[in-house]
């Protein structure tokens, strides 16, 4: 008689809860490397070799640190690794750039809506931003979700070249240089039109 097949014994990563060879698909990679180097050494002999080289340098700056190597007395400074947002599925989410961008949208030829996104990016209440927008230019202005789901501010009325001046007036954090206008599916910066202007 032929005998029984035995069931194999699957070790899974106690970390991201995967078979260890394919932590390295997983979201969680640099959490589970200290587990993999304890484990499955034999699967990932590069880590075995990343962690041994660790330990040195790490020894290396204590011995340093307390005075005993005095090969090299300059302090280094590193800069600290910038703090990356990671989403469900392994994904980075990327830091948005501050920026307000301003867009005129035409709608049945002669209605006009200014748009103004990204003023949130600066610390400015959105709310308090819009009721400002329309006591100044004596329109209505109100805070509304965009298509990205973003909030962004609606104005009515083509006010797009004026508004340049009042929202740096107004928010000083808020630069310039950082102010870019969509129109006609264009970008460009209000030094652009003025010297459109002038020529």
């Amino acid at each position: 008689m032929a005998e029984k097949p035995q069931p194999v014994v699957v070790q899974y990563c106690q970390v991201c809860s995967l078979p260890p060879e394919y932590c390295e698909f997983g979201s969680e990679f640099e959490k589970c490397k200290p587990w993999l180097i304890q484990n499955a050494p034999d699967l990932y002999p590069d880590l075995l070799k990343a962690a041994n080289a660790n330990e040195a340098d790490k020894v290396a700056d204590q011995l340093q640190s307390t005075g005993i190597s005095s090969a090299d007395s300059g302090g280094s400074s590193e800069a600290k690794p910038e703090e990356v947002k990671r989403l469900p599925g392994g994904k980075i989410k990327k830091k948005e750039k501050k920026e307000v961008i301003i867009e005129k949208v035409v709608r049945n030829k002669r209605k006009c809506i200014t748009t103004v996104k990204g003023l949130e990016l600066f610390g400015v209440k959105l709310s308090d931003a819009s009721k400002k927008l329309g006591k100044k230019f004596a329109t209505g202005a109100s805070v509304v979700k965009g298509p990205t789901d973003k909030e962004q501010i609606d104005v009515q009325g083509d006010i797009s070249y004026d508004i340049v001046e009042f929202i740096t007036e107004t928010w000083p954090d808020v630069l310039e240089t950082s102010i870019f206008f969509i129109e006609m599916e264009k970008r460009f910066q209000p030094l652009d039109i003025e010297r459109k202007a002038e020529t």
